[in-house]
C-alpha cells in the first residue's frame, strides 16, 4: 500500500490540523464533504473504522487492520488479528479512546482484542469472550497506560465495568477483572458516556442510551485499594436512580446511538467538566438532544437537563434531499453525530446537517451513489474534524467557521450576552449592542441599556435626547461615561465636550441628593434619608473617579465656571488637586482666610514658586506653621522669602525668641548654611531694630561671624549706630579693624571692661595697642573711687608703667597711694641701668680686643714652598709678582686678576681695568700712584677666589669643561 503524499491524508491532515484560508471563508459553505483519495490498492473492503487524536484505525474484510497517523501519513501500520477471519469472524466494531492509546476490535464471532497504541500485537480479551460490544464509556482521566476503569455496553443489554491494560505475560490477562454493573431488558446497550461534575474524580455522570430510553445517573463512585483491583462503579449503580427518558413507541429496527460533542477547537486539551458540552440521542422519533449541565451535582440534574432538551423530529431530518425527491416515512436516520453547534446525520446517502440551536436544516447532500451503503459518521473528539467512511471510500466532512451565525441566533433569542460572546466582527457586535439597548430601554432599564448604546454606533443625540425626554439623568450620565471611553485620543473636541456635559450631570445629581437630605424627603425612586446619602457618597465617588481619568479631556477654566455655578466647593477643590492646580487651591482657601486648610495643601507642595507667591500673606496669620513647613524644604531660596519675612517683623511686637522670622533666618544661616549676604543683613535688621534693648542676641550672631563677616559691616554699623546698639557698633568696628573709634565708642558708653578686651586685640602693633590701654586707663583712673583698684586693674596691659599713669591722676592725689609701684618702678630702672652698666663694660673690653687684633696684623705672614704653582695656570709661583692668602692658596697677581675680572660685577670690572690702564701707562705716580696700587690690591685680592664668595658664584659651572679631557674623570 502507499499514499499519495500530495493528495492523500497529507492533505487530509492539513485540513484536520491546519486554518483554512480566511479570505475563502465568507463565501464557503459550513460544511463540506471531499473525498480522501487514497493511493494504494485496497485488498479487501472497510468493514469498521475509527478516528481520534489524529490516528486513523481501518480494519478490513480480510483481518487486518490500518493504524495511519495523520500527522505522519506514510506511516502506516499494517496488523493482523492472531486468528484469520474464518476462525474469529469478520471484524464488526472498532473501540478506539479520545487519545488514540487504547484499540478494542470486536468481531462477528464475540471475539475482542485489545491493542495499545505502543504495539503491533492484538491480544484476546479472554473474559469478554463472547460479549457483543455496543459501546464503551472510557474513563474521563484518559490515561494511556491503562484503560482504567471503564463502562462497556453489550447487544444483550448488559453493562459491564472492566479495567484494560498492556501486558507481555503469556498467562496473564489484559483485563483485570469483569463486573456485571446492570441489565437492561431495552435490548442493546447504543450508547454510554462517563465524565466528572464539579472537578470531583469521585462524583461522576453516566448518560446509557438504549433504542427506546435514555438513562441519566449521578452519583459516587467508590475506591479501591489498588488500581483495578475491582470495580468503582458498583456503588453508584446500587445506590443511585437514573431519570429515565422514554419513548412512547419506538421501532426496534431504527438505528440509535449517542453523540457528544467534541473538545472546542480552541481548546488545550481535553476537558472532561466543559460547560458547554451537548448531547444527541438518536432515537427511531429523531434526534433528542440538549446541553449537558453540571449544576446541581445530584440526582435532579437529569431531570433538569431533560427539561432543557428538545427533539429534532426524524420527519425533519429525512424529509427532503438535495434532489427534492419524497422520502418515505419509513426512512430512518443511519447514524447522528454532533459539531459544536450542528447534529450532522447520515441518512441514506446523504449527509444532512442540522442547527442544534435552531434546528434548521443548513447542509443537505447527496454524498454516496446510489446503493452505496456507508459505515457511519464518526469524530475525532479531541482534534475536532468529522469522518465518514464507506466499505471503499473515505469522506471527510470539513467544517468552516460553523459559529458565523451563532450570534444571530442568539441575538433573535434575546440572548445578548451570548450573542456578544460569538460575534466575530465589529459590526456584528455593534449590531447587538443597539439591539440589547432598545430592548432594555423597552423594559425600563434605563441605565443597563445607557452602558449597552455607549457602545453601540447608535447615533448619540437619539440617545441622549431619548434619556432626556424620559428625565433618566441617571442613565444619560451612564451613557456618556461609556461613549466617553469609545472615543480616540485623537478626538479632542468630542472628549472635551462629553467630559464637560458630563460635570454638569455630577453637579445638579449631587446638588439633588443634597437637597433631598436637607428636606428629608424621599426621592421619586423612593429612597430613604439613609439611601440618599449613601448614594451621594456614591456619586461623589464616582465624580472623583471621572475627574481622575478624564483630566485630561477637562478644560480647567470652563470646569472652574461650571462646578462654581453650583457652588460646590469640595468638587471644585477636588478637581483643582487632580490637574495639579495648587495654585488655585490655595488662593481659594486664602481669599477665605481658612489657614489650617491652606497649610494643609502646602504640606504636599514641592514646587517653590508657590511658597514664594503665598509666604507673605501666611507669615502675617501662620507664621510659626508656615516656618514649620518651609524648614521642610531646604530647596527654597531664603532670599526669596526675605520680603515676607521683613513685612512679618514690621508688624510683629514680640520677644525675638517669637520672632518667626528670626527663626527662618536662623535656620537658613546655621541649617541651611547661606552665605548670601541679603540674608545675613535682614537679620542684622531685624535685630538691630527690635525695640528690645538687650543685645546678647545681636552680639551673639555678630560673635559667631568671626573674622570674615558675610553679611555687609558698613550696612550693619549704620543700622547699629542709628538703633543704638553700642555694643555691636563696638563688635563691628573692632572688625573692621578700627581699633581706636571701637575703644572710644564703649569708653563712651562705660564700657570699660569691653574697652579693655578691644584694647588687647591688635597683639603685632604694641604702639596702638599701649595707646588703646592709655585710653583705657585715663578712663579707669577718671571714673575710680580708689588709686589702687584702678592701678590693680591697669596691670593686665603689660606695655604701661607708673610713669605713664602719673599724667592722668588729678592734681590733689597723695603719693602714697601709688608709693608701692613707684618704688618698683624705681626698683626696675636700677636694675635696667645695672644691665645696661654691664653692656658697656663688655663693649669696652670688646674694643680692646679688636685693637690688639688689628696690631698683630702687621706681623701676619705665610711659608711659600720653593715649588708651589699658582692655582689658576699651574706655573711655578715664584716666577712672578704673587698673592698668598690665609687659606694658603696662592695665585700669579695677573692671574688673579683675570679671574676676578670674570667673576666680578660691572662696576668692580670697570674700576679695576682703570687702575690697571693708569699704573701700566704711568699715568699717576708718587703718593697718588701708590694708593692706587693698593686700591688695586684691595679690588683683585680682597678673598680667595676658591673660598670666598667668587666660589659660590660659581656653582653653575660645569665640573668638566669643554677644552678638559674627559677621560680623566672616568671611574
Amino acid at each position: 500500500m502507499a499514499l499519495d503524499g500530495s493528495n492523500g491524508f497529507s492533505a487530509m491532515a492539513s485540513v484536520a490540523n491546519g486554518v483554512p484560508d480566511l479570505a475563502d471563508e465568507v463565501a464557503l459553505p459550513i460544511f463540506d464533504v471531499e473525498r480522501v483519495q487514497l493511493q494504494f490498492s485496497i485488498a479487501a473492503d472497510f468493514v469498521a473504522a475509527q478516528v481520534a487524536n489524529n490516528v486513523l484505525v481501518l480494519a478490513l474484510s480480510n483481518g487486518r487492520i490500518l493504524r495511519i497517523d495523520l500527522n505522519r501519513p506514510e506511516d502506516i501500520d499494517d496488523i493482523d488479528l492472531p486468528k484469520k477471519p474464518s476462525e474469529v469472524g469478520v471484524i464488526r466494531r472498532l473501540f478506539l479512546d479520545p487519545t488514540a492509546s487504547h484499540l478494542l476490535v470486536c468481531t462477528s464471532l464475540g471475539e475482542n482484542y485489545y491493542l495499545h497504541s505502543q504495539s503491533r500485537q492484538p491480544r484476546p480479551l479472554g473474559r469478554l469472550r463472547g460479549v457483543s460490544i455496543e459501546s464503551i464509556a472510557w474513563n474521563p482521566s484518559l490515561p494511556t497506560a491503562s484503560t482504567r476503569e471503564i463502562l462497556v455496553g453489550a447487544s444483550d443489554g448488559n453493562i459491564y465495568e472492566t479495567f484494560i491494560e498492556s501486558t507481555n505475560e503469556f498467562y496473564r490477562k489484559e483485563e483485570k477483572y469483569l463486573k456485571n454493573l446492570q441489565k437492561l431488558p431495552d435490548g442493546p446497550v447504543t450508547g454510554l458516556w462517563v465524565d466528572n461534575l464539579g472537578g470531583k474524580a469521585d462524583l461522576r455522570r453516566v448518560l446509557i442510551s438504549t433504542q427506546s430510553r435514555l438513562f441519566h445517573m449521578v452519583g459516587k463512585v467508590g475506591r479501591s485499594h489498588h488500581e483495578g483491583s475491582g470495580s468503582i462503579y458498583t456503588k453508584l449503580f446500587d445506590a443511585e436512580q437514573p431519570a429515565i427518558h422514554e419513548l412512547s413507541r419506538g421501532s426496534g429496527a431504527a438505528p440509535s446511538g449517542l453523540a457528544i460533542t467534541p473538545d472546542a477547537p480552541d481548546a488545550k486539551s481535553y476537558d472532561d467538566a466543559a460547560d458547554d458540552r451537548a448531547f444527541a440521542w438518536l432515537s427511531s422519533h429523531g434526534i433528542y438532544h440538549g446541553k449537558l449541565l453540571t449544576v446541581p451535582a445530584t440526582s435532579d440534574l437529569g431531570v433538569k437537563v431533560y427539561g432543557d432538551s428538545k427533539l429534532l423530529p426524524r420527519a425533519q431530518v429525512v424529509s427532503t434531499d438535495a434532489t427534492s425527491r419524497k422520502k418515505t416515512a419509513g426512512d430512518f436516520i443511519d447514524t447522528s453525530i454532533l459539531t459544536q453547534w450542528h447534529i450532522v446525520s447520515l441518512v441514506g446517502g446523504r449527509v444532512v446537517a442540522a442547527n442544534r440551536l435552531t434546528g434548521s436544516i443548513v447542509y443537505d447532500q447527496v454524498v454516496l451513489d446510489q446503493g452505496q451503503k456507508g459505515l457511519g459518521l464518526y469524530v475525532d473528539q479531541q482534534k475536532n474534524t468529522f469522518w465518514l467512511f464507506t466499505a471503499q471510500e473515505i469522506f471527510e466532512i470539513v467544517v468552516r467557521d460553523e459559529d458565523r451565525d451563532i450570534w444571530r441566533i442568539m441575538l433573535e433569542r434575546q440572548q445578548f450576552d451570548q450573542a456578544l460572546q460569538y460575534a466575530h466582527t465589529a459590526s456584528q457586535k455593534d449590531v447587538i449592542a443597539m439591539a440589547s439597548g432598545d430592548y432594555l430601554a423597552s423594559k425600563g432599564q434605563y441605565v443597563e441599556a445607557a452602558g449597552v448604546y455607549g457602545k453601540s454606533s447608535k447615533p448619540f443625540e437619539e440617545v441622549a435626547l431619548a434619556f432626556i425626554d424620559n428625565n433618566q439623568s441617571d442613565a444619560l450620565r451612564q451613557y456618556l461615561l461609556t461613549k466617553l471611553t469609545t472615543y480616540k485620543k485623537a478626538s479632542i473636541m468630542q472628549r472635551m465636550m462629553i467630559a464637560t456635559w458630563l460635570v454638569e450631570i455630577f453637579m445638579a445629581k449631587l446638588n439633588s441628593l443634597e437637597d433631598t437630605i436637607k428636606t428629608e424627603a424621599e426621592l421619586v425612586e423612593n429612597l430613604s434619608t439613609d439611601q440618599s446619602k449613601e448614594q451621594l457618597s456614591t456619586i461623589r465617588g464616582e465624580f472623583q473617579t471621572f475627574v481622575t481619568k478624564h483630566k485630561a479631556d477637562l478644560d480647567r477654566k470652563t470646569i472652574y465656571d461650571v462646578i462654581s455655578s453650583h457652588a460646590r466647593e469640595e468638587e471644585l477643590l477636588f478637581f483643582a488637586n487632580a490637574v495639579n492646580d495648587y495654585n488655585y487651591v490655595l488662593s481659594y482657601w486664602v481669599q477665605r482666610e481658612r489657614w489650617s486648610e491652606t497649610l494643609n495643601v502646602l504640606k504636599k507642595q514641592t514646587d517653590p514658586e508657590v511658597f514664594y507667591r503665598y509666604s507673605s500673606v501666611l507669615m502675617t496669620h501662620v507664621g510659626h506653621e508656615l516656618v514649620e513647613i518651609m524648614t521642610r524644604h531646604p530647596n527654597l531660596k531664603p532670599r526669596n522669602i526675605i520680603p515676607a519675612l521683613l513685612d512679618y517683623d514690621r508688624n510683629f511686637s514680640g520677644s525675638l525668641l517669637q520672632n518667626q522670622a528670626i527663626r527662618y533666618l536662623q535656620f537658613a544661616i546655621n541649617q541651611l548654611h547661606s552665605t548670601d549676604p541679603a540674608v545675613h543683613n535682614t537679620l542684622v535688621s531685624i535685630y538691630a531694630k527690635h525695640p528690645n534693648k538687650d543685645e546678647s542676641a545681636l552680639l551673639s550672631y555678630l560673635e559667631s561671624q568671626g573674622e570674615e563677616p558675610r553679611f555687609d559691616p558698613d550696612f550693619a554699623l549704620r543700622l547699629c549706630i542709628q538703633h543704638k546698639r553700642t555694643l555691636a557698633c563696638v563688635h563691628i568696628y573692632t572688625n573692621m579693624g578700627q581699633y581706636v573709634q571701637a575703644v572710644d565708642l564703649a569708653l563712651s558708653h562705660n564700657e570699660i571692661e569691653y574697652a579693655s578686651i578691644i584694647a588687647d586685640r591688635p597683639m603685632d602693633n604694641p604702639a596702638l595697642r599701649k595707646k588703646l590701654w592709655l585710653a583705657v586707663a585715663r578712663k579707669v583712673i577718671s571714673q575710680s573711687n580708689g588709686i589702687k583698684a584702678a592701678i590693680d586693674f591697669l596691670k593686665r596691659c603689660d606695655l604701661l608703667k607708673i610713669e605713664d599713669l602719673i599724667p592722668f591722676f588729678p592734681d590733689f592725689v597723695v603719693i602714697d597711694d601709688f608709693k608701692d609701684e613707684i618704688c618698683n618702678a624705681l626698683e626696675d630702672y636700677s636694675r635696667n641701668i645695672d644691665g645696661l652698666k654691664k653692656e658697656m663694660d663688655e663693649s669696652s673690653q670688646t674694643a680692646a680686643n679688636i685693637k690688639i687684633d688689628i696690631a698683630a696684623l702687621d706681623h701676619r705672614y705665610a711659608i711659600v714652598e720653593p715649588g708651589e704653582k699658582c692655582y689658576v695656570c699651574g706655573l711655578p709661583l715664584l716666577s712672578r709678582q704673587f698673592f698668598v692668602f690665609p687659606c694658603q692658596h696662592a695665585f700669579h697677581s695677573d692671574c688673579l686678576g683675570k679671574k676676578v675680572l670674570e667673576q666680578a660685577g660691572v662696576g668692580k670690572s670697570k674700576r679695576i681695568k682703570e687702575c690697571q690702564i693708569q699704573i701700566s701707562k704711568g699715568l699717576v705716580s708718587g703718593a697718588k700712584k701708590d694708593a692706587m696700587v693698593a686700591e688695586l690690591d684691595a679690588l683683585v685680592a680682597s678673598a680667595c677666589i676658591l673660598c670666598s664668595e667668587f666660589a659660590i658664584k660659581r656653582i653653575d659651572e660645569p665640573f668638566i669643561a669643554a677644552d678638559d679631557d674627559r677621560n680623566e674623570w672616568a671611574i
